[in-house]
């Protein structure tokens, strides 16, 4: 399962293909062309279900991998997708068996090659975004070539880059974190640091900027699986959902304002919270200062967001349709499974300030 053009039109696609079949292996080509829906999913397992297949390969970006991640979850059972995904329909227990899924990203942003969730959507005002989660979705391998990168637009990088650091620093801060967890974020967040904003303007050495940012989207795979995200990803679902905005676009746009509306009511209401020192931590690091005071790292962080928001040139959720009378539904929609791991319970009223100032 590949996208509609990015890696097909290459010519990597061809030589690929003729590998495959010189090898006595026959291959079914299905594309995935935006964000993968349910019924997208059910049509796929159904189209191929009768052709015993023996591994299903995803080449391509996160709605690509999460796609084929349901197809080969769904090709071995008689069940439709809408039976597992989560918040939707009666939320059965996956019984298996799966098809072998072998992830191959052509992004850097999602980390859906480290995951055991299929993200799928359906768009419109009663709309949702859930996932299709199980241990046995986790891809059984995850081939990881930054040169499978160099073909990114620069739209794609800033958004693609800003959802992994999101994940990253929302695994950082989550009410799960962990040291093993602590150590893998920080570590992808040094690479965006250092490579994001030079991939992005095509400075310094592209290809090592590539590999760092290939780097940082597994790790932000792995730390979200395991300790959760936050309010960033809490409003990516229904946006998602309710209006045609990519989901590193959500991210990129919400993660400086998230963050800054998170540290200053953690400083009111929970000043001795863990997480305003992983807060400053991250900001010493975006800053290459280890020496700035804890009250400096929390500035640094916010300012490098908002700095990153505006240089990546992210557009704000009005260029999609999203407007200040959409507020309250997508508000009343936003308590899923991300903002449960948010270090502070945020208000109706203070998502929708965030919202509005992103509109």
């Amino acid at each position: 399962m590949t996208g509609a053009r990015s890696f097909i039109e290459t010519p990597a696609w061809p030589a690929f293909h003729t590998q495959l079949e010189s090898a006595g292996i026959q291959v079914h080509h299905a594309v995935v062309d935006g964000e993968p829906s349910p019924a997208l999913a059910d049509r796929l397992a159904g189209e191929f279900r009768a052709l015993d297949i023996q591994v299903v390969i995803g080449i391509g970006g996160g709605s690509v991998l999460d796609a084929a991640k349901a197809v080969a979850g769904l090709l071995r059972i008689p069940n439709s997708v809408m039976d597992f995904l989560e918040g939707v329909g009666p939320e059965l227990p996956y019984p298996g068996p799966e098809v072998p899924f072998i992830a191959i990203p052509t992004t850097a942003g999602t980390g859906s090659e480290a995951t055991k969730n299929a993200v799928l959507s359906k768009q419109g005002p009663d709309g949702f975004k859930k996932s299709f989660r199980h241990e046995r979705l986790v891809p059984k391998y995850a081939v990881i070539d930054p040169q499978l990168l160099a073909t990114c637009p620069k739209p794609l990088i800033a958004a693609n880059g800003m959802d992994a650091f999101t994940q990253l620093l929302e695994s950082c801060v989550s009410t799960r974190a962990n040291p093993v967890t602590d150590a893998l974020a920080m570590s992808g967040i040094r690479a965006v640091r250092d490579s994001l904003p030079g991939w992005y303007h095509g400075e310094g050495d592209v290809a090592q900027h590539r590999a760092n940012m290939a780097y940082a989207a597994l790790l932000s795979g792995i730390t979200l699986a395991q300790v959760g995200l936050g309010s960033v990803h809490g409003l990516a679902a229904p946006l998602g959902a309710f209006f045609p905005i990519p989901h590193g676009v959500v991210c990129g746009t919400l993660v400086a304002e998230c963050t800054r509306v998170n540290i200053a009511l953690l400083q009111q209401r929970q000043p001795n919270s863990d997480a305003l020192w992983r807060y400053a931590h991250v900001g010493k690091v975006l800053q290459r200062d280890m020496t700035l005071s804890e009250r400096d790292g929390l500035k640094a962080v916010v300012q490098v967001l908002e700095r990153w928001t505006e240089e990546l040139a992210l557009p704000r959720l009005s260029a999609y349709g999203m407007h200040e009378a959409d507020i309250p539904h997508v508000v009343a929609n936003c308590r899923g499974s991300s903002m449960k791991t948010n270090p502070i319970v945020l208000s109706d009223d203070e998502v929708a300030g965030i919202l509005r100032v992103r509109c």
